[in-house]
């Protein structure tokens, strides 16, 4: 998700508290060149918005009619390794993919690293346009077999993969990495609350923060115009801050600074469409084979009520299948407590269970 969402609920904790690390951490899973396979820079044109998105393409040695798939990253500016807390997720994967027979797109997102275009305005759609095209660039290689190109995507890019699906008929099926399935304001209030207790705050302050960020969305919600949001916002979070003194914000930070940061947060393009959407529409649509995997200890996109809806779904669906890997975080590494905290203290990067739940089911469909 694009953050844990330190929004108003938090006035408790500056996000970089979280991750602060003084010493550089082993990383046991990045691979390091020489590959055993071939890697290659490439590019591709999204010619619908005039952008140029760079990206790695790996892919067996001497492989042909090679199934392939495009990794999509889940929020925030991402490089194409999706290089996060020195962990690199999307080039382990890729690694573990191309050795097990399978060729991978990985990019970086729009705006970010060597692609162009401006990440700050775009939204999931703007994405999936991108991963639309990164589809079209798979087919014209020669190493690709065009019938066996399938998505997978991390959090909101569990978001995006049934949205190319829409749009492209080349997409023979898709896995969801900690894919969200409810909707967006409902999820993130979730979340907030299921973090802010991992973070040791009291009930009594977590329902406070509750019923503070609820508003916020309602008003973020409203069909108003994003002047009166604003305005409307800015009374509300003083309101917070007059009724309950003894909230705190995150450090160095002045009153006005924080106001301003929440409000750009609720009106910007990526949030709007974020807490309106409702992925739900989009997977009751789908045809194509389905792998869900969660992890039981996910703080961000709970095991539970997002593998409800498609345990829902799958029992008329008989190509979905949804699996729920046990002492796993968001980030699919084996943990303790699913706590942000861990992200950067754990070595491991991605759970060698996930990896196999992955190319397993790749390798049957």
């Amino acid at each position: 998700m694009r953050k844990f969402t330190i929004s108003i609920l938090l006035f408790l904790v500056a996000i970089s508290s979280l991750f602060s690390q003084e010493n550089k951490l082993n990383r046991p899973q990045t691979p390091n060149e020489p590959y055993p396979y071939h890697s290659e820079d490439v590019t591709f044109e999204n010619s619908t918005d005039g952008i140029t998105l760079a990206g790695t393409f790996t892919y067996p040695k001497g492989g042909s009619n090679l199934p392939a798939v495009v990794l999509i990253h889940g929020s925030g500016p991402n490089d194409r390794d999706c290089d996060y807390l020195e962990h690199k997720p999307f080039l382990v994967i890729s690694d573990f993919f191309t050795k097990n027979g399978i060729a991978v797109l990985r990019f970086d997102k729009r705006g970010v690293s060597k692609s162009t275009g401006v990440y700050a305005t775009a939204t999931s759609i703007d994405f999936a346009r991108d991963v639309e095209f990164a589809v079209a660039y798979l087919k014209k290689r020669k190493e690709v077999d065009k019938n066996k190109i399938g998505l997978v995507g991390h959090s909101e890019g569990g978001i995006i993969a049934p949205m190319v699906v829409e749009k492209s008929k080349d997409v023979r099926y898709i896995i969801l990495m900690a894919g969200p399935t409810i909707k967006g304001d409902k999820l993130l209030l979730l979340q907030d609350r299921l973090i802010s207790k991992s973070l040791g705050e009291s009930e009594s302050n977590i329902e406070l923060a509750d019923r503070i960020n609820a508003k916020a969305y309602a008003i973020a919600n409203d069909s108003s115009s994003n002047e009166v949001k604003k305005m409307t916002l800015k009374a509300h979070i003083k309101n917070t801050y007059k009724d309950n003194p003894s909230l705190r914000k995150p450090e160095k930070m002045t009153e006005d600074e924080f106001i301003d940061r929440e409000i750009k947060f609720y009106t910007e393009n990526w949030t709007q469409f974020y807490i309106r959407y409702d992925p739900a529409k989009a997977l009751e649509k789908l045809s194509v084979p389905l792998l869900a995997i969660f992890g039981s200890k996910d703080l961000q996109v709970p095991s539970k009520e997002n593998a409800a809806v498609l345990e829902r779904l799958a029992k008329e669906k008989k190509n979905f299948k949804i699996t729920i890997l046990p002492n796993l975080n968001h980030l699919f590494q084996e943990c303790e407590t699913g706590s942000p905290r861990e992200y950067k203290k754990i070595e491991q990067t991605i759970s060698p269970i996930a990896l196999n739940e992955m190319i397993h089911w790749i390798k049957e469909s």
